[in-house]
C-alpha cells in the first residue's frame, strides 16, 4: 500500500514565512506560549551560541589589552610577601651596583640594563663613584642606543701637525733688486738703445748713448798722462772717467785710437726689465736726472695681510733692533690665479711692525724664487704659511715629559679630532669612554687648531687627555645632549634617569642591541695592576655570584678575606663576602680546584 507524500500537508504542517524570517529581533506573531519560548530559545542560544562565543572572547582580549598595565600591578601587589610590602614605605630602595642610576622602590625588580637582581640601601645613600677630577659629568648609553646615535670612538695619540694661516697677498718687486740709471753729467741723449719700457737686458748692456761738452778737459788730462807717461796722472784721470759713467773698454779705446770721445756709453748695472724710461733721443738732461728704471725679476715679494690673531704664531722679531732676517725662514706656499695648479714655495722675510686700524691685520712680506718669471709683480697671490709645533709658544711640555719634549721636537703632539671637542663657550668637552657604553665628558685644555698630515683638523691637547684614551668622535654631540635632557625627555636612555618608577615604567623593556661581554671584560681588567690581573683571571667568576665573571660589571673589586685575596664583581656583593669570610675563601678555592678538573678532562 503505498502512501502518496506529494499529497497536500495539513495546514498545521505548513511552514510560515514568518517562522522561517529570522531577520528579525521579534517571535512570529501565531506562535504562543511554550512554542514562543522554544522559537527564543533556539534562535539566541542555538543558532546564535558561536557568534556571541567569538565576540565575547574579542571583548575580553581588548579589557586585557587596554588594562594590561592596572593588572600587572595589581598582581604584584597581590603577590608581593609581607616583609616586602612592609618595607615599600620605609627608608628603604634598591639600586644596580652596575648602573646606579637604576633606583627602584620594588625589590622584586632586575635593572633593566643588565637584568641583575637589585640590591639594598637606604634612601639618600649613594654609592655611586665620584667623577674623576677634570670630569664635568658621565652617561651611560645602552648598546642600542649607541649603536642608533652612530657613537664611534679614536684612541688619542701623538699626531704630526702644523698651524696652517692662510692669507690673499699681491706680488711685488724685490725692492733691493731695483735699479735706478741716471746720467752722471749733463748733456743731450744722441741714441737710445732700450726705446721701449718693458725691454729685457742684461748686466751691461748698452741703455743709451749720451753726449757731454764736460767730458772734455777731463779726457783731454787723460790723452797728456798717456802722452808723457805719466802714471799717476793716468790712473786719476782714469779714475775720474768712471765715475762720470765711462767704462774701462771706452777709455782704452780712446787710449789705443789716441781720439777723444766725448760720447758717454750708459749701460745697465743689473740684469732685468726696464719697468720705466724718462728720456727720449735728443732730449738734455741735467746731471742727476733719472734715465731709466729697471728691475730683476729673479726674486719676488709677497706682501699678505694677516690677521692679529695669529700672529703670535710667526716666530719673526717684531723688535727695530733685531735684524728682519732673524730667526725668520718660516716655509711659506703660494699659488696664483693665472698658475692654480703650481705651488711657488718661498720663506716668511718680515713681519711689519705696526697693525692696521681699519682692517685689524699686519702685513707680512715673503720671499720667492722667480726663475722662470711665472710671478708677475701686481698679480694676486694666496699663501699657506705652514708653522711647526716647535714654533707654537702655547705648547708647555714639563721637563719631567722626555717623550713628549721628544715629540714634540719631531712635530708631533697629542691631538684630538676637531669633531670631537664641544665648545659651550666657556669651556671645552671632550667625551672619553671609561668602559663600554659609559662616557665621561672632560674638561680640556687645547692649543690652536692645527692641520695633520692628511688634511684633517686637530686640537692639540694640553691638558685633560693622556694617550690611549678613547674619545668619541661620530656622535659626540648626541651624547653631550644625552646628559643635558630633562628626566621626562631622558627616560628614553638607559642611565639617564633615577628615583623610583611607577609599575609601568619598570615593565616596560625596549629594543636592545647586545653588548659584547668579553670586550667590556677585557676593558675592565685593563684597569687593574698586573698583579691583580693575573688574579682575577685566575679566579674568573665573582666570590658571591657563581655566575658573574668578573670584569662584567666594571673593574672588579678585591678584598682581604682570612689573609687571601679574593674578587667580587660590584660593591653589591662587599656585604655578603664580609659577612662569612671562611666561606666566601672556601667557596672560591672550590671553584678552582674545580676549574682544573675540568681541563684535565679535557
Amino acid at each position: 500500500m503505498s502512501t502518496n507524500t506529494s499529497g497536500p500537508m495539513p495546514a498545521s504542517h505548513e511552514p510560515d514565512s514568518n517562522v522561517l524570517d529570522e531577520g528579525g529581533l521579534r517571535a512570529p506573531p501565531n506562535l504562543h506560549g511554550l512554542q514562543k519560548a522554544w522559537w527564543w530559545f533556539h534562535f539566541l542560544i542555538l543558532v546564535k551560541l558561536a557568534r556571541l562565543r567569538f565576540i565575547g572572547i574579542l571583548l575580553l582580549i581588548g579589557v586585557i589589552i587596554t588594562q594590561w598595565d592596572t593588572l600587572i600591578a595589581h598582581y604584584n601587589r597581590w603577590t608581593r610577601p609581607v616583609e616586602q610590602a612592609a618595607t615599600v614605605d620605609s627608608n628603604i630602595e634598591y639600586f644596580c651596583p652596575m648602573h646606579p642610576t637604576i633606583v627602584r622602590s620594588n625589590p622584586g625588580e632586575k635593572c633593566p640594563i643588565c637584568f641583575m637582581p637589585l640590591s639594598k640601601r637606604i634612601k639618600g645613600q649613594t654609592d655611586t663613584k665620584p667623577l674623576p677630577a677634570g670630569s664635568v659629568n658621565r652617561v651611560q648609553l645602552s648598546p642600542y642606543r649607541v649603536a642608533l646615535a652612530n657613537v664611534a670612538t679614536w684612541p688619542v695619540g701623538y699626531q704630526e701637525l702644523t698651524k696652517n694661516i692662510t692669507a690673499v697677498g699681491f706680488v711685488e718687486f724685490d725692492e733691493r733688486s731695483q735699479r735706478t740709471v741716471s746720467a752722471r753729467v749733463a748733456g743731450r741723449i744722441d741714441k737710445l738703445y732700450a726705446n721701449e719700457t718693458g725691454t729685457i737686458v742684461k748686466a751691461g748692456d748698452a741703455l743709451a748713448q749720451l753726449y757731454s761738452p764736460d767730458l772734455l778737459v777731463t779726457i783731454q788730462n787723460l790723452m797728456d798722462a798717456n802722452r808723457s807717461g805719466n802714471r799717476d796722472l793716468l790712473a786719476s784721470a782714469r779714475a775720474r772717467l768712471n765715475l762720470l759713467g765711462i767704462d774701462d773698454a771706452q777709455i782704452d779705446g780712446m787710449l789705443a785710437s789716441n781720439n777723444p770721445d766725448t760720447h758717454v756709453t750708459i749701460r745697465s748695472p743689473i740684469s732685468g726689465h726696464v719697468i720705466n724710461k724718462y728720456v727720449r733721443e735728443g732730449q738734455y738732461v741735467a746731471e742727476g736726472n733719472a734715465l731709466y728704471d729697471v728691475a730683476d725679476l729673479s726674486t719676488v715679494w709677497i706682501e699678505a695681510q694677516i690677521y692679529e690673531d695669529d700672529l703670535a704664531f710667526l716666530p719673526v722679531p717684531l723688535n727695530g733692533n733685531s735684524p728682519p732676517h732673524v730667526a725668520s725662514g718660516l716655509e711659506v706656499s703660494a699659488t696664483t690665479r693665472a698658475y692654480p695648479n703650481e705651488v711657488f714655495h718661498g720663506k716668511l722675510a718680515l713681519v711689519y711692525p705696526h697693525i692696521d686700524q681699519q682692517t685689524r691685520t699686519v702685513t707680512v712680506r715673503f720671499e720667492l724664487e722667480n726663475p722662470d718669471h711665472k710671478l708677475l709683480p701686481g698679480s694676486s697671490a694666496t699663501i699657506t704659511l705652514k708653522v711647526h709645533p716647535a714654533d707654537v709658544r702655547s705648547f708647555a711640555v714639563s721637563k719631567a715629559d722626555a717623550d713628549a719634549r721628544k715629540q714634540l721636537h719631531e712635530g708631533r703632539v697629542l691631538a684630538v679630532p676637531e669633531v670631537s671637542v664641544i665648545d659651550t663657550g666657556s669651556q671645552k668637552i671632550v667625551y672619553r669612554q671609561s668602559e663600554p657604553g659609559v662616557y665621561e665628558g672632560r674638561k680640556v685644555t687645547l692649543g690652536p687648531r692645527m692641520t695633520g698630515a692628511d688634511g684633517n683638523l686637530f686640537f692639540p691637547v694640553i691638558d685633560g687627555l693622556k694617550p690611549g684614551d678613547l674619545v668619541v668622535t661620530s656622535g659626540s654631540f648626541l651624547v653631550d645632549a644625552e646628559t643635558r635632557l630633562n628626566p621626562a625627555a631622558g627616560s628614553i636612555y638607559f642611565g639617564s634617569g633615577g628615583g623610583g618608577s611607577t609599575a609601568k615604567d619598570a615593565n616596560v623593556i625596549r629594543a636592545s642591541t647586545p653588548e659584547d661581554p668579553n670586550a667590556k671584560i677585557e676593558e675592565s681588567l685593563a684597569k687593574l695592576s698586573p698583579e691583580d690581573r693575573k688574579l682575577a683571571e685566575a679566579q674568573r667568576y665573582c666570590a658571591v655570584l657563581p655566575n658573574s665573571r668578573l670584569g662584567s660589571m666594571g673593574p672588579p673589586i678585591k678584598l682581604m678575606l682570612e689573609g687571601e685575596p679574593v674578587f667580587i664583581c660590584c660593591p653589591g656583593c662587599r656585604e655578603q663576602a664580609l659577612a662569612n669570610p671562611k666561606q666566601t675563601v672556601a667557596n672560591v678555592q672550590k671553584r678552582k680546584v674545580d676549574r682544573e678538573g675540568e681541563k684535565q678532562d679535557r
